[in-house]
């Protein structure tokens, strides 16, 4: 990617109708406008602040409703687990040559890893090394005209090995958002075939940036699709709080189904028997959810959120939590207010931890930590910026409370994070490296 192209890109993701139907959701357990925000102070140099993307202009008008105090989150409090020090972690390279612009990384639990390449490609890293030949090339049926769109995620079905389902996250030529399974040649376990694609869903986008744009297995088997608020700046038509929109949410389907239908809803969707909003919502209120993660140990969920003009984002939900979460954007960017001095809180979950645009431009969510080279990390959630490379933890208190703490200095152009069949972590370079996260003694 050149400098200019490279340059446009940040700027956009750091920025970056039908009847309105507004989202009432049911009642949720904590994590609602009293929890901890951890507020991360890095170590080691400083970063300069970045140009924001939004202006007064760009917000949404003030809604109606009567305004409540602006919520006040707890200060972080020092912490008693033993901290990994951060001149014993590096990224280790795997592969930094023949990758044009990898967005992701994961594992069909058989040793190999999997990158998807913005363009359309997927691609095999097996044993160390790039393999030549294309996992699955759909180049034919991606668009690329803008800088957030393209083949964005990839996961394996959890009966891979039985049925060799994988389900992949697109822009369609025509700049909507596609959703589609795939089948791995049954001759050729190296090889997928292009013309086995079902489409689940098509979902029309507005504006070319904010596409969400990850698919990912829960441990109930379920399908989750995160879908971002449609683009623009401050989502202007209100989307991501719209029951009747897929945009802006966090979306729940049934993927194993008989007969023709593309698709199944849970029974246990939480707005199923709302006539007002899709059935296919599990969360609502979110701007670009392109990353988020479950603990592969206790089914927690944890959420990365882009921000707009100044607030990044990470929540987070325990395992069990019935869904209809309103994260609460547009109305909040992070645990603040958007765009007005004050707002009403009520039934909003508010996240974990936060930074704002001094010390980078756009999340990256990663996963907990469940590998066994470092010990103390283990239960540890890994996050990014995109923009600064920075690394952090995020870890629990014994009073439910989060902390965060810098683990590392990158450089690194951070489009994702990558777990492997045994839990060890990996970071995808969008300039063309996969790396695993490892002690500086390997």
């Amino acid at each position: 990617m050149t400098k200019p192209l490279l340059f446009l890109f940040l700027l956009l993701l750091a920025a970056c109708g039908q009847a309105e139907t507004a989202v009432t959701p049911p009642v949720v357990p904590a994590n609602t406008a009293t929890a901890t925000t951890a507020s991360v102070v890095p170590t080691g140099t400083a970063i300069p602040t970045l140009p924001p993307t939004g202006t007064a202009a760009d917000a949404p008008a003030a809604p109606t409703a009567v305004p409540t105090d602006t919520p006040t989150p707890l200060p972080p409090t020092p912490t008693a687990v033993p901290l990994q020090p951060v001149d014993e972690i590096q990224l280790s390279p795997v592969v930094t040559e023949g990758l044009s612009l990898p967005l992701y990384v994961t594992h069909a639990g058989d040793g190999r890893l999997f990158v998807v390449q913005q363009e359309g490609l997927i691609s095999i890293i097996q044993e160390g090394a790039l393999l030549a030949e294309p996992f699955l090339d759909i180049r034919d049926r991606v668009g690329k005209d803008a800088n957030e769109q393209g083949l964005l995620s990839l996961a394996f079905h959890p009966r891979y090995t039985q049925n060799g389902y994988f389900f992949v996250n697109y822009t369609n030529t025509a700049a909507n958002t596609v959703v589609a399974r795939f089948q791995v040649n049954a001759a050729n376990p190296n090889l997928a075939d292009p013309a086995s694609e079902q489409i689940l869903l098509t979902i029309e986008q507005p504006y070319a940036n904010h596409n969400g744009g990850l698919v990912k297995f829960g441990p109930d088997g379920y399908l989750y699709i995160g879908m971002g608020d449609g683009g623009s700046q401050g989502d202007p038509q209100n989307r991501a709080q719209k029951g009747n929109d897929l945009l802006g949410k966090i979306l729940r389907i049934d993927v194993d189904v008989a007969g023709e239908a593309p698709y199944g809803i849970p029974a246990s969707n939480p707005f199923v028997a709302d006539d007002g909003v899709r059935n296919e919502i599990w969360a609502v209120g979110l701007r670009n959810p392109w990353r988020f993660s479950f603990d592969r140990e206790t089914g927690d969920l944890f959420l990365a959120d882009v921000g707009q003009s100044q607030w990044e984002e990470v929540n987070f939900r325990p395992a069990g939590t019935p869904g209809g979460e309103n994260y609460g954007w547009n109305r909040m960017e992070g645990s603040h207010c958007y765009q007005r001095d004050t707002c009403d809180t009520t039934g909003l979950v508010l996240p974990i931890f936060e930074y704002d645009h001094s010390q980078g431009c756009s999340v990256t969510g990663g996963y907990v930590y469940r590998g066994q080279q470092f010990p103390a990390l283990r239960g540890n959630y890994f996050v990014a910026d995109y923009c600064t490379g920075y690394i952090w933890r995020l870890f629990p208190m014994a009073d439910g409370r989060w902390q965060s703490d810098s683990v590392l200095e990158s450089g690194r152009i951070i489009s994702s994070f990558g777990e492997d069949a045994n839990g060890e972590l990996y970071v995808v370079d969008h300039n063309g490296g996969v790396y695993q996260i490892q002690s500086v003694d390997d």
